[in-house]
């Protein structure tokens, strides 16, 4: 069963949802299948022209209306911003896709870009979803998505703070998963590998088999309200299977080894 076909999620969650990282990669695609759903969207991103094409793209096809917010997270009061934007707006799903990633040795990047990855990955996740966790509580009614990662879960060499915004995820995830749905409030963490979605191209990294972005996005909303934990694709799976076979001290030589040949 998913989303597009599920009326249960669609009363749960609609009429609005909000998705960061709406401009590319996994936010883009979700956009699109919860738009293809009915429900309506606010949009969120830095890039305004392409926030704007989907905005475009999703009003076009009749089924759901949507409204541009460019935006960085990066700033301060930006989760601020988008909760005012959504006041007057009946929302009932969080969906906090927007992040990025740095290769390569920790110290070669400046600390000005490393601690940004933080604002990003960590503080605006954690500001948004405190904001619309309250909310939610209070309509007794909603969900919210976290993207963790297959890096969560050991040290990950040559990418390291990337790794460590992911176990922050991760646990925050699995805390408020619990606690939230004692208030009717779902919470998702979706554990995606590689996948063909902009992000190695940012992070300066190559990447060899992926998952798409497509499949990433379908069987992360799929997941919605089923399970509090989703690893997407059959890649993503067989990584993590075989990661979590290895004590963690021998899953860091490992992905050691596989950041080597990608950066």
């Amino acid at each position: 069963m998913n989303f597009t076909n599920n009326d249960a999620k669609m009363a749960r969650y609609g009429e609005w949802a909000v998705v960061t990282g709406a401009s590319s990669g996994i936010g883009r695609e979700i956009a699109r299948q919860l738009a293809a759903a009915g429900l309506n969207l606010l949009l969120v991103a830095r890039r305004a022209v392409e926030l704007e094409q989907l905005r475009s793209e999703i009003e076009g096809t009749g089924k759901a209306k949507a409204i541009a917010l460019p935006l960085d997270l990066a700033l301060p009061g930006a989760s601020a911003e988008i909760f005012d934007a959504s006041a007057n707006l009946n929302t009932g799903l969080l969906v906090n896709a927007a992040g990025f990633g740095l290769g390569g040795p920790f110290l070669d990047h400046p600390l000005s870009e490393e601690s940004l990855l933080i604002d990003v990955n960590c503080r605006a996740l954690m500001e948004l979803t405190h904001r619309f966790g309250t909310r939610f509580a209070a309509q007794r009614r909603g969900g919210i998505v976290l993207f963790s990662s297959i890096v969560a879960f050991q040290g990950v060499p040559r990418s390291a703070n990337y790794a460590a915004t992911k176990a922050y995820v991760q646990s925050l995830g699995e805390a408020l998963a619990d606690e939230l749905s004692a208030h009717g409030v779902d919470v998702l963490i979706s554990k995606p590998g590689p996948t063909h979605s902009g992000f190695a191209t940012r992070a300066g990294m190559n990447l060899g088999k992926a998952e798409k972005v497509e499949d990433v996005a379908t069987a992360t909303l799929a997941a919605l309200g089923r399970s509090k934990s989703v690893t997407p694709g059959v890649l993503s799976k067989i990584l993590l299977g075989s990661l979590m076979t290895a004590p963690r001290s021998l899953r860091v030589l490992i992905m050691k080894a596989i950041m080597r040949s990608m950066t």
